[in-house]
């Protein structure tokens, strides 16, 4: 079987992993390329857009997929939508693997937020000291708030960096602990923090940090997701994926 696993989270990663091994398995990874030095990946991979919705149903046909793994970012919307659009077009096994988002828990200050924009109108007018934790394609709706002193964390540098007086930055992938996040917020006397609902471990040091620390967490929400089979472990990929196996063997394909 030839498997696509649209990437680009530590789940992808995970599952390339744990397939990489098999004989009866071709897998590739596919790669949006917003991030200029990807973790390396243990199995083939492409790196770029598709050509839209179209695009990938062309692409699915043209490289004869058996069964494609959406296992993008929660805040990826576009391309599981086009997941979505293709394989109604094609006919080829749709399985997203969703990371289960955070939840509040007893001590949390959550302001909960449609969009960036929406998020900037929750600062307030009033100057803060605000630890931005979104990816680099998000801030510029910030330069509409230049009375605020920012923090930005990003994989990549941010270029050009944005349009405020008071901005700093800090290149760093993650995982982050509670501690190291706490030490951060602490020491650059954070009063606020902009997040995405990403969900899984890697980026939860900052959630507990603002817990202790007492601070507000402007929170983006997720974007609406394709109605299509989802699972949220990797275990379930693999055994959604012997199942297929099985039915494709069963009928001699």
């Amino acid at each position: 079987m030839n498997i696509l696993i649209l990437g680009g989270t530590a789940e992808a990663r995970a599952l390339a992993g744990a397939l990489a091994a098999r004989k009866d398995l071709s897998v590739t990874v596919s790669l949006a390329g917003r991030t200029a030095e990807p973790a390396p990946q243990p199995v083939p991979v492409r790196v770029g857009g598709f050509g839209g919705a179209d695009g990938l149903a062309r692409y699915l046909r043209d490289e004869q997929i058996d069964a494609l793994i959406d296992a993008t970012h929660p805040y990826a919307g576009i391309i599981s939508a086009n997941a979505a659009y293709a394989v109604e077009r094609t006919g080829v096994p749709l399985l997203a693997l969703r990371r289960p988002p955070w939840t509040k828990v007893a001590g949390d200050t959550w302001i909960e937020v449609a969009t960036v924009e929406d998020a900037v109108e929750a600062l307030g007018k009033t100057p803060r000291r605000v630890f931005l934790a979104l990816g680099r394609k998000e801030l510029q709706p910030f330069a509409a708030a230049p009375q605020h002193i920012y923090l930005v964390r990003s994989v990549d540098p941010v270029d050009p960096p944005l349009a405020v007086p008071h901005a700093s930055y800090i290149t760093a992938r993650g995982p982050f602990s509670e501690e190291e996040d706490y030490a951060l917020l602490e020491g650059h006397r954070i009063e606020t923090i902009v997040a995405k609902n990403s969900g899984g471990a890697a980026t939860y040091g900052k959630i507990g940090a603002a817990r202790a620390l007492r601070l507000p967490v402007i929170m983006l929400k997720r974007p609406a997701l394709p109605d299509v089979p989802s699972v949220e472990t990797v275990e379930e990929v693999l055994a959604w994926l012997d199942h297929a196996l099985t039915l494709s063997t069963a009928r001699g394909v």
